[in-house]
């Protein structure tokens, strides 16, 4: 990355108060949509009927109700990253991609330790939340891409041949970052998606994940970010398999009523491009938030992913009072994700209050350290 982006002008309260509502949508609906394909992932039933209970209520998977995946808890981690890199950003240091890959390394230490180690400070706060601390079905990818300390670049990325969807679905977060440029949101989502998937099919899907999110969390209509993200990509090398998964879900838009079969269709192989084009359908034909959930985990491909970064483009378009009340009650880690996205929109509307040059919060470095 290069130089940080330039301060944004003061944000009144409306503009903070719609800011932290689609901040929380997106991290919300991003799990919501997590925790309604887990079960059907769990299961290998994925193409159950759409009338059937799972995907119409929050059903046991991992042993729990409202249990959320890897997606959910490498989200997460990416907004602690994204945060950390704003606090360093005083010190002289900015290179946010290096501090999203911290963040990661420290979710990695969540799927091998039994819990949190009180000793390590710079931790911060989300690495101490115990509940964290769950093997979710994560990847092989993920795990030997963060399997130990050295970080992917796009010249050297790891884990070059994988194109599966876990670094689009953990990417709505680079999207919340309104006050940069899209070029910019789409560049830092691909830096940092070759730290575990290095194919030009997963990183771009991951960058054109994060754009659309960023258009619609500005206020623009969910067409015209797809849109968006599809001029940002056509300059880019091996941008074709998306391209064409994003097209295709806007021509499946107007081929009739949605259906399971179709959202299978669109996501084709599994792997990012399809995750992205089902998701940004299901988005698009939802009748509401509860419908376009339904669509997006009922189906027989990855329910989890397609379910995560359909409920994260929900969120960020419509925020958090537009999401199903009884399913946010039951989800695994609300406390939690709720106030990192507090932290989160605090920290982009409110940052120099927090820290800088004239004296900065004690408590915000404990939970954000420099280190």
């Amino acid at each position: 990355m290069g130089a940080p982006p330039t301060a944004a002008a003061v944000w009144g309260r409306a503009e903070q108060q719609d800011f932290r509502s689609r901040v929380r949508g997106t991290l919300l609906g991003g799990a919501l949509g997590d925790t309604l394909g887990a079960p059907l992932d769990e299961t290998s039933g994925g193409d159950t009927a759409p009338g059937d209970t799972v995907g119409t209520q929050l059903v046991p998977a991992y042993g729990r109700i409202g249990a959320v995946t890897a997606a959910t808890q490498l989200s997460l981690f990416t907004v602690d990253g994204l945060i950390r890199a704003q606090v360093r950003r005083d010190a002289g240091a900015w290179h946010p991609p290096t501090d999203v890959h911290k963040a990661y390394l420290r979710w990695a230490a969540t799927q091998r330790d039994w819990g949190p180690d009180e000793r390590r400070k710079e931790d911060g706060w989300l690495a101490r939340e115990e509940w964290l601390y769950s093997r979710r079905g994560a990847a092989q990818s993920l795990l030997l891409g963060l399997g130990n300390d050295v970080m992917g670049t796009l010249d050297r990325p790891k884990n070059p041949e994988d194109a599966g969807p876990e670094a689009v679905a953990r990417s709505a977060p680079f999207g919340l970052l309104v006050g940069w440029e899209p070029q910019l949101v789409i560049q830092l989502a691909v830096e940092c998606a070759v730290h575990t998937h290095g194919a030009p099919e997963a990183y771009l899907a991951a960058g054109a994940h994060a754009v659309i999110v960023h258009a619609v969390a500005r206020g623009d209509s969910l067409d015209s970010a797809v849109q968006r993200a599809l001029a940002l990509l056509a300059a880019r090398p091996g941008h074709q398999q998306v391209t064409d998964a994003l097209q295709h879900a806007l021509g499946a838009v107007r081929q009739g009523l949605p259906t399971g079969a179709r959202v299978m269709e669109l996501v084709d192989d599994g792997n990012a491009a399809g995750v992205l084009g089902a998701a940004v359908y299901c988005a698009l034909v939802g009748e509401d938030v509860r419908h376009g959930l339904r669509l997006a985990v009922h189906h027989g491909g990855p329910s989890a992913q397609v379910g995560a970064v359909c409920g994260a483009l929900l969120g960020a378009l419509h925020g958090e009072t537009a999401l199903p009340p009884a399913w946010i009650i039951e989800l695994e880690g609300r406390p939690t994700i709720l106030e990192l996205a507090d932290d989160f929109s605090m920290e982009m509307t409110q940052g120099p209050a927090l820290h800088g040059p004239s004296g900065s919060s004690p408590g915000w470095l404990a939970r954000y350290p420099r280190a």
